[in-house]
């Protein structure tokens, strides 16, 4: 494995390999930015208001384990694997190098304060539903803390929202740089 990576557990046994983007010791604990090394995706189902206006809807995830197979052989079909990792679905393979803008959806999440920027990799139906698999286009960073026995465990929001000010300061060249790209590319 690269020594940039680390794998993350969750508490059902599933791994999500991760780069790290950037570390810190703060009060001799480690903590680390991640960013997982596979695409972050999300599959939304459509819901038909009338013939002509149809929208995206969260899924929960008894529905997912029902649709995920179906997901994972349309995705495969495109030599994409789709991968029910730790905390978030993934897909491994080839996506499109250049992203033409007009394919870019923005999709007001659930518990959001911002829509977020979305590219469609795949569309399937499943019991008469359509559903999209979205690839996330800048999936959210994840932080986690290294144990003294070298185990890497991802903050809870209750250990985040107490370290903000530190992980703040600390990674503020990260942020900085990441959205300064953005602001670059709007």
């Amino acid at each position: 494995m690269n020594p940039s990576a680390v794998t993350l557990k969750d508490e059902t046994g599933r791994t999500l390999v991760c780069e790290i983007e950037r570390s810190a010791a703060i009060d001799g604990i480690e903590y680390l930015l991640l960013h997982p090394v596979d695409h972050p995706v999300r599959v939304f189902a459509w819901e038909s208001e009338t013939e002509e206006e149809s929208t995206l809807v969260e899924i929960e995830d008894t529905e997912l384990a029902d649709i995920y197979e179906t997901a994972k052989a349309v995705l495969a079909e495109k030599d994409l694997t789709l991968q029910d990792s730790a905390y978030t679905l993934t897909v491994a393979g080839e996506l499109p190098e250049e992203i033409d803008e007009d394919d870019i959806v923005q999709i007001d999440v659930e518990g959001e304060d911002e829509t977020e920027d979305f590219l469609e990799i795949a569309k399937f139906y499943f019991a008469e539903r359509g559903y999209s698999v979205f690839l996330e286009l800048d999936p959210l960073p994840f932080f986690a803390k290294r144990t003294a026995g070298g185990e890497v465990h991802l903050l809870d929001e209750e250990a985040i929202a107490a370290l903000q000010p530190l992980l703040e300061e600390h990674f503020a060249e990260y942020f900085a740089d990441e959205l300064g790209d953005e602001d670059e590319e709007s």
